[in-house]
Order: C-alpha cells, then sequence, then structure tokens
C-alpha cells in the first residue's frame, strides 16, 4: 500500500511514522518541515494528565472555548487520546521542560520546550521518520487526483504521482489574511482544491485572530504563556481593558476595538523577572527590533493564527471519498467548534495523525482510478484576496461588508480554488447571523440557540 501526507508539519509526520513503522510505503509532499506552522508553534501542546487535572477539565474548557459548537464526540475523542499522544512523543525522545497555564484553560496543563515546542519537536520527528525509510519529495502539490469521485494520486510539476490513499495535512488558512504570523503559504489551496472536487467544507467562517502579534521586520506572535506569566494588556496611556486569560476571541476583540478608538495597545511584560530564560525566542527577536520587554512596553496587534474549519471529515479522519483524508488543521471534525482552546492544536495534530494512520490500516484503501484531469491552475494576484479577506471577514463583520467583499471577489483574478475558500469564509460567516466564538457580526451581537449547529460548504452554497 502507497500513501502520500502532503504536509510535513506535526499531524503529517505523526501519521507517516506509525504507517511506516507497520510497513507501509509512506511519501511526505511539500517543503521542508521547518517551513510548517507546527515549527513555528511557541507555547506547547495541552495534555490533561498531571496531578489534579482530569479529561473532563480538559473537555470542558474546550468546549466553554468553543462556545458550545463543539461535537462532544469529537472533543472526548480526542482528549481521552492525550496520554497515548504524550507517550508517542516521549517515544521519541522528545523532553518537555515545563508546562504553563494559558488562556481558557482551567489547569496549568501546556506542555512546552522553551516556549519553543515545534522547534524542539519537529525535527525529532522529521529524524525519526527519515530513519524509518519515509520518503520525502520536497516539492509543492498541485492538486488531489481525483476522476468519478475516486483518488488517483498527487500533482507535483505536472505529473501525477499515484497512490492508493492520500491525508492532506496542509495546515489551514490564515495565509488568506493580510496579517498572520504563520505561514505565508498556507493559502488553504488544497481545501480549495478538494472542496472544487465535491468535498464539503464545515465551518469556514471561524478564524481566529491571535491577540498579541507583533509587526517589525515581519510579523511575529508573542505566545500566550507570556500573558499567562503575568504580562498585562494596556493602552499607550495606561488602561488595563480586558482580562488577558480570556480566551482568544475575547482578547483579540478587545484589543481591535481599542485600536479602532485610535489607541496604541501594549503587551506590558515589565514585572516577568525572568522573562529571558522563559521565552528565549520572543525575547531574542524582540531585542533585535528595539524592545527591551524588561523595561519597554510591547506594541501588538491581532493577527490571522488559526483556522477552525476545514475539509469536513468524521473522528476518523476521512472524507466522503474512500481513501482521501485530512487532519490537523486542514482538517475539521468539531473538535474545536468556535474558537480553538490554547495549545489545543499540537494536541489534535498528534491525535489526529495517529487516528488517520490506524484507519488506513484497517480501511487499507487501494487505488480504483490510474488517471485523473489537471487543471494546472496559477496563483494570480494573491495580494488583493488577502487585502479583502481583511477588511470584509476580519475579526468585526457585518452584513454590509460581507456582500461587498463577495461582490469585490469576482473581479480579483486569482486561484479559483483559492477564491472558493474565500466565498465559503463569506457566504458563511453572512449565513451565520449570530456572533459566537471567532466569528462576531457587530450586526447581530449575541449568541443565537438556532445557530448553535455547524455549517457545511457545499456545490457554492452554505448551510447551517
Amino acid at each position: 500500500m502507497k500513501v502520500a501526507v502532503i504536509g510535513g508539519g506535526l499531524a503529517g509526520l505523526t501519521a507517516s511514522i506509525f504507517l511506516a513503522r507497520r510497513g507501509v510505503d509512506v511519501t511526505v509532499i511539500g517543503p521542508k518541515s521547518k517551513d510548517s506552522n507546527s515549527y513555528l508553534a511557541q507555547a506547547g501542546i495541552a495534555f490533561p494528565i498531571l496531578e489534579g487535572d482530569s479529561p473532563y477539565s480538559h473537555v470542558l474548557d474546550t468546549i466553554r472555548a468553543g462556545k458550545y459548537l463543539n461535537d462532544e464526540v469529537a472533543v472526548w475523542s480526542v482528549i481521552s487520546k492525550a496520554p497515548e499522544a504524550h507517550d508517542f512523543l516521549t517515544s521519541l525522545g522528545v523532553t518537555f521542560t515545563g508546562n504553563e497555564l494559558e488562556g481558557g484553560h482551567s489547569y496549568p496543563r501546556v506542555f512546552t520546550i522553551k516556549s519553543e515546542t515545534g522547534k524542539h519537536i519537529i525535527p525529532v520527528l522529521e529524524k525519526h521518520a527519515k530513519e524509518l525509510g519515509v520518503n520525502f519529495v520536497r516539492k509543492f502539490a498541485e492538486e488531489v487526483g481525483i476522476r468519478n469521485k475516486k483518488v488517483a494520486g498527487v500533482f507535483v510539476e505536472g505529473e501525477l504521482l499515484k497512490f492508493d490513499a492520500v491525508v492532506i495535512a496542509t495546515g489551514g488558512f490564515s495565509g488568506l489574511y493580510r496579517f498572520t504570523a504563520g505561514v505565508q503559504s498556507n493559502l488553504g489551496l488544497l481545501i480549495g482544491d478538494v472542496a472544487m472536487k465535491g468535498i464539503p467544507l464545515r465551518d469556514v467562517e471561524f478564524v481566529q485572530f491571535h491577540p498579541t502579534g507583533f509587526v517589525g521586520r515581519r510579523t511575529y506572535l508573542i505566545s500566550e504563556a507570556v500573558r499567562g506569566a503575568g504580562a498585562k494588556l494596556v493602552t499607550g496611556d495606561g488602561e488595563r481593558f480586558v482580562n488577558e486569560l480570556e480566551t482568544r476571541d475575547i482578547v483579540a476583540r478587545a484589543i481591535y476595538l481599542k485600536m479602532l478608538e485610535g489607541k496604541g495597545v501594549f503587551l506590558d511584560a515589565t514585572g516577568i523577572d525572568d522573562f529571558k530564560e522563559r521565552f528565549p525566542y520572543i525575547y531574542s527577536f524582540l531585542r533585535k527590533e528595539g524592545i527591551d520587554p524588561k523595561k519597554d512596553p510591547i506594541p501588538i496587534t491581532p493577527v490571522a493564527h488559526y483556522t477552525m474549519g476545514g475539509i469536513s471529515v468524521d473522528i476518523f479522519y476521512r472524507t466522503r471519498i474512500r481513501g482521501l483524508y485530512a487532519i490537523g488543521e486542514a482538517a475539521c471534525n468539531g473538535f474545536h467548534g468556535a474558537n480553538r482552546l490554547a495549545s489545543n492544536s499540537l494536541l489534535e495534530c498528534i491525535v489526529s495523525g495517529l487516528e488517520v494512520a490506524r484507519t488506513i490500516l484497517r480501511e487499507r484503501p487501494t487505488r480504483e482510478v490510474s488517471d485523473a484531469p489537471y487543471r494546472g491552475y496559477e496563483l494570480g494576484d494573491i495580494d488583493s484576496l488577502r487585502a479583502l479577506m481583511w477588511d470584509h471577514a476580519g475579526i468585526v463583520r457585518d452584513s454590509d461588508s460581507l456582500r461587498e467583499g463577495l461582490k469585490k471577489l469576482e473581479s480579483i483574478e486569482a486561484d479559483p480554488r483559492l477564491k472558493l475558500l474565500a466565498r465559503a469564509v463569506l457566504k458563511c460567516a453572512l449565513k451565520r447571523e449570530e456572533s459566537r466564538g471567532a466569528h462576531y457580526r457587530r450586526d447581530h451581537p449575541m449568541m443565537r440557540e438556532e445557530f448553535r449547529r455547524p455549517s457545511f460548504y457545499f456545490e457554492n452554497e452554505c448551510s447551517l
């Protein structure tokens, strides 16, 4: 059995290792693993395994953060496997250096490695994958080859590489926004690609904006853990205006509204005596930008960070096409609900990687078609698309702005798969006439019980 895993982040590498250990011929397609959002992850991974904590407490925190839109079966499915996920990493030689409290958590269950967690984990997994004989194709996966609802393989440089199963582990689509601290190439291209080929998308209107981005020579994230360690959010005149340990949607919106008032917003970390030791990466880039966090308030702005929605899958990470799977941020089965709880994403990456590997081994899919149509689209005017998404599908939305965004979208010359994805976000945001989690409508500022259900985008329509 030949399996393609598109994406070399934490989810993709986890699946590849599990499959390769059981004799499966695995090929990872995509850029270097260092060019993944997993590698950039700072704070850590939420594991409810310490004395005084419990999976039940973690489940409740996750559902509260997700504003009760979560699929409870999916939540339990992921969190109940947290001990296995932790043991999988430690069996490979990963050693955590501490645990932190982050916004929305009722317990300091976020396991970290010097607040540069991804940087320390990804090379370890990549090394093990190579030792197990996993093939790495360091090229761009252009399209998934599908004919008559059957998987043929993956197109790379116009050539169809044939596989029995394809796992999409490409991350989300925060790169479709003007300001993001993630990898700019995370545009959601293959999410749009499979949507064009008949796979529904789920909950794509829910886009999380990290409250504390720092825009310097490039855009950086200042981890949630810095606020957990005691840093305060203040305006230029010293006004403290929000509980720093609220969930990200609440904090990001509070910052954004202060900025609309014309006030600069800063993170005051001067009270953290051991800042350099606890957050070496953040300290390093701030010093390079001329800021000393021991003395200076840090100017911050919300940035697009994580997309809760994605390719619709079940709790075994299957799409509606046999042999096609999606994991990590590219997928959505309702685990995060309307807003991701901090550090649940890397947990989901590991669990989904392990679970999809078990699913593939159980189902043993075989390729049924030998070719597929190739479209060869050009990316086109990405900058205009990013500006549109930032302006019309950003932190605060309303009907007029969303409708205007849909009109403007038609005149942008860009890859139709990316336009489909942008259209899905705009249409589902328009359809959801409430505010819930990361989706905030100023013209519908309250949660409404009749909208406590997922959205699905299929065949150019959003249904709720």
